[in-house]
């Protein structure tokens, strides 16, 4: 045989194979490490995003603001008399019911005097009162945090040209925000009427959606037969999930405010009347059922899987020992399954709590003073109020936009807490 034809000896293979095995192993290292620098750059970019987004929010809640007084308070403590140290704080309130009756017209003293005797009033409710309606701060200009704790000495040079000016820093989440109803004055605007709005909106929504929802998702798993028409509604299911959030709204303006209107607006059950009612449909319970059909998919989808999640090997054991069905789903499936379940209808809950779209569509009240009483009462939510807040010109009603975020976060993220909670709670006692 020619010794150009012949075979590499097996040293020589061995040898080259050994090459080729480095050269496409030194290869895919290059390759995964790229990979790995994409991912970290990806999460790197998320992290930045999300940080901007909590410190332009922390940044606009808190800092210092610039108010301008109508009348002097130094004016007032000189015309009782008070020394040059003294604040309309420490007066007693004699003195400060004195200092309300001589600025205010006497009409305007005697209704405040025939709701509750100045007698009667506590030093702080007089205080308060002369604030008010006497020394009246307005807000007239404001400065985020950071600008408050780096430049404190341009703002307090800039207060200082605005005639009674005083400067104040300021926490735009207070016990008053949480306390005090919506307000044309930033001084004294709160979002109580809207987190009450929301909760009552969200608690309607969970107890409409949960239960369709998780027998849905039952009837699919555990009963339906595998047939075109089941495969068409679980298609469907699948879709309504990506539907936007604005359809749902139309749907619900057509069907709840307009179709339903005798029912979503209390007419039919004789609950109508007030400031706190709506005549015409545009209710919680409208919200709440509109909202109920946008996380019903997800609540399926969630469900269904954490039914699948349990293994057949527990159902085909009940139904060896001799249970129906039912008593196989009840007594076995639902509970292994009920943390999943709970956690991703939870979580449905709680992109619920942050859509805005379709609560302006059916008719959201984007100003209301009034507290809900019930189902059928007026509405507003902490979106719908953000949404008002930064479409205001004025710069402190911005503040008071990023004072209702980090209220609707905190609130966010207590519901993906007790989400977990319950999660940890119920695998817990199923393991036990």
């Amino acid at each position: 045989m020619n010794a150009a034809c012949a075979p590499p000896s097996g040293v020589d293979y061995r040898v080259k194979l050994g090459e080729e095995f480095e050269q496409n192993l030194s290869s895919r290292n290059r390759s995964a490490s790229i990979w790995q620098l994409i991912f970290l750059a990806a999460t790197i970019v998320c992290v930045v995003a999300l940080l901007t987004l909590l410190i332009k929010i922390v940044n606009d809640a808190f800092g210092t603001v610039a108010y301008q007084n109508e009348i002097d308070p130094e004016t007032l403590l000189r015309s009782v008399g008070a020394s040059a140290d003294t604040t309309l704080a420490d007066l007693p309130k004699e003195a400060l019911a004195e200092i309300f009756q001589a600025n205010v017209s006497a009409g305007l003293f005697r209704r405040y005097n025939t709701e509750k005797p100045f007698e009667e009033r506590t030093q702080e409710e007089v205080l308060a009162l002369v604030n008010e309606r006497v020394v009246q701060p307005k807000i007239v200009k404001t400065w985020g945090l950071f600008e408050s704790l780096l430049n404190r000495g341009a703002i307090e040079a800039q207060t200082a040209a605005i005639p009674n000016a005083t400067l104040e820093f300021r926490s735009w989440v207070s016990a008053e925000f949480l306390a005090n109803p919506q307000s044309p004055e930033p001084e004294t605007a709160g979002a109580r009427t809207a987190i009450r709005g929301s909760l009552l909106a969200i608690l309607v929504t969970f107890l409409v959606s949960f239960p369709i929802g998780v027998g849905a998702a039952i009837y699919l798993e555990e009963y339906a037969a595998d047939n075109r028409l089941n495969r068409l509604i679980q298609a469907n299911v699948n879709n309504l999930a990506g539907v936007p959030s604005i359809i749902y709204g139309m749907l619900g303006l057509a069907i709840f405010v307009r179709l339903l209107e005798p029912v979503t607006s209390g007419v039919a059950f004789g609950a109508v009347g007030g400031g706190e009612t709506s005549q015409n449909g545009r209710t919680i319970l409208s919200a709440a059922l509109t909202l109920s059909l946008l996380v019903l998919p997800l609540i399926i989808i969630n469900a269904q899987e954490a039914i699948r999640a349990v293994p057949r090997s527990l159902r085909q054991a009940s139904f060896g020992l001799g249970a129906t069905r039912w008593q196989t789903v009840w007594n076995h499936v639902l509970p292994y399954a009920i943390p999943g379940i709970l956690t991703g209808t939870i979580l449905a809950i709680s992109r619920a709590v942050g859509e805005t779209a379709p609560l302006i569509v059916i008719g959201a009240s984007t100003f209301i003073t009034v507290d809900p009483s019930g189902p059928f009462s007026k509405f507003t939510t902490l979106p719908i109020q953000i949404y008002q807040w930064t479409s205001r010109p004025q710069d402190e009603f911005r503040n008071l936009a990023a004072a209702a975020i980090l209220v609707l976060l905190v609130l966010l993220l207590t519901l993906n807490a007790a989400a977990i909670i319950m999660r940890n709670r119920f695998s817990q006692r199923r393991v036990s």
